[in-house]
């Protein structure tokens, strides 16, 4: 992976973009040797203490804030009053997911129960849908009738298993919702493309500073899908409360954790 950076870092490019967290260290480390580059991480995350080096953006999301407004739609939607996560990598970035997700469904629903799981912890769990379609089989067949997944490949499973005994799945990072148009409620996605827009435009306009940069609710980072799609699954009623907790979020009515 590193390689790959390097080469392009080696052509003295305006700016190259590493995708993922795995991709952190060795971004810091070709930040320094090429202080040149203009380099930008996505979902970054510190190696240190230290802030990254002033050529290197870090490009993080508020995910828990996402997760909240489709766990309060979990909450709302429910029918047995018990819900469920699936995790990939059992790493803080994923705990986010759950954590904002929990909060939502008890925001709206105190007594609803969430079961959670995890793929494992190590970077494979991100790529064992076999495994993701047993975490999440148990959960459905534990009376979960609607189960959240921030867990990469693994989550195809994870859909598979909602189609198999024909109940809801919430999507992540991008709208899933053609992988499954009988099962999926909505999806949490992460708007990487307003980010990346951002860190290009700032490259061209040469105001390009290295940093942490987080998008939320408020940056539209984050959301969840409600269109046509998918209105057979989500009710107008739903969708207009998920807005009105949004807008709590964004203003600062509501705090949701993020662990």
């Amino acid at each position: 992976r590193e390689a790959a950076l390097r080469q392009l870092a080696a052509q003295h490019l305006d700016l190259v973009i590493g995708a993922g967290f795995i991709f952190s260290a060795a971004l810091e480390r070709l930040a320094r040797e090429f202080p040149d580059v203009a380099f930008a991480g996505i979902d970054y995350a510190p190696t240190g203490p230290d802030q990254p080096p002033p050529n290197l953006a870090g490009l993080r999301f508020r995910e828990h804030e996402g997760s909240f407004i489709v766990g309060a739609i979990a909450g709302l939607s429910t029918r047995t009053r018990t819900v469920g996560f699936v995790g990939g990598m059992k790493i803080p970035l994923i705990r986010k997911f759950e954590a904002g997700y929990v909060a939502g469904v008890k925001h709206v629903c105190p007594d609803c129960k969430v079961f959670s799981a995890y793929a494992g912890t190590e970077p494979k769990a991100f790529a064992d849908p076999a495994l993701g379609q047993e975490l999440a089989l148990a959960q459905y067949e534990g009376g979960a009738d609607i189960v959240f997944h921030a867990s990469g490949k693994t989550g195809a499973g994870v859909i598979a298993a909602a189609r198999a005994k024909g109940k809801r799945v919430i999507g992540v990072d991008s709208d899933q919702f053609h992988e499954a148009p009988c099962c999926v409620l909505t999806s949490m996605v992460k708007q990487v493309d307003v980010a990346v827009f951002d860190a290009v435009a700032d490259v061209v306009a040469e105001r390009f500073r290295g940093g942490i940069r987080e998008l939320g609710l408020a940056d539209d980072g984050v959301g969840f899908v409600a269109n046509a799609d998918n209105a057979h699954l989500l009710s107008a009623d739903v969708v207009t409360r998920a807005r009105a907790l949004a807008a709590d979020v964004i203003a600062g009515r509501i705090e949701v954790p993020s662990q």
